[in-house]
C-alpha cells in the first residue's frame, strides 16, 4: 500500500471526490448512518489526508488534524470492504501516528475508536480514557496515545 499524504488545498477534484465518495460509502451506507460526513476539519489548513487509490476506488483513508491544544488526533480511518483483513489498517494508522507525531511532536494523539476496534488501538499503544458513548448510533470510545519516550 503506497499512502499519499496532501493538505486539503493540494487535493485534485478527482482525489477529493475518491475521497469523498469513499468516506460516504462506508461511513453513511455501509454503516447505516445519516450524519454529516464531510466537516470542516477536512479543510482546515493544518489537516492532512492520508490515502490510497487503486483502480480508480479509495482503498484506505485516515485523516491527522489538530483536535484542540492538547490533542492532535486521527478520524475518519476506513479500509475499504475489498481490502480488509490484509493489515492495511495497521499499516494505515501507523503511518498516521508517525505523521501526527512530525507534525505536532508535543502532542498525544486523541481517536474516537468504535468500540469494536478497542483491542486493535489498543495493539498500537492507544489508552481508553473517559467512558463509551453513543455517536451517531454507534458505540465509540476515547482513546490517546502518549508519545513514546525516546
Amino acid at each position: 500500500m503506497n499512502l499519499i499524504t496532501k493538505s486539503f488545498s493540494e487535493l485534485t477534484t478527482k482525489e477529493l471526490f475518491l475521497i469523498a465518495k469513499g468516506r460516504v460509502d462506508v461511513f453513511v451506507v455501509e454503516q447505516a448512518c445519516a450524519y454529516p460526513e464531510l466537516d470542516n476539519v477536512d479543510c482546515n489548513s493544518t489537516t492532512e489526508h492520508l490515502y490510497w487509490l487503486t483502480d480508480e476506488h479509495l482503498g484506505a483513508y485516515a485523516r491527522c488534524y489538530l483536535k484542540d491544544d492538547k490533542y492532535s488526533a486521527i478520524g475518519r480511518v476506513l479500509i475499504s470492504k475489498e481490502h480488509r483483513g490484509n493489515g492495511f489498517a495497521q499499516e494505515l494508522v501507523t503511518q498516521a501516528i508517525e505523521r501526527c507525531f512530525k507534525l505536532w511532536p508535543s502532542r498525544e494523539i486523541y481517536i474516537g475508536a468504535q468500540t469494536y476496534l478497542l483491542d486493535f488501538y489498543q495493539a498500537l499503544g492507544f489508552t481508553a480514557i473517559k467512558q463509551p458513548y453513543l455517536e451517531d448510533g454507534i458505540e465509540h470510545q476515547d482513546m490517546i496515545l502518549k508519545r513514546p519516550i525516546s
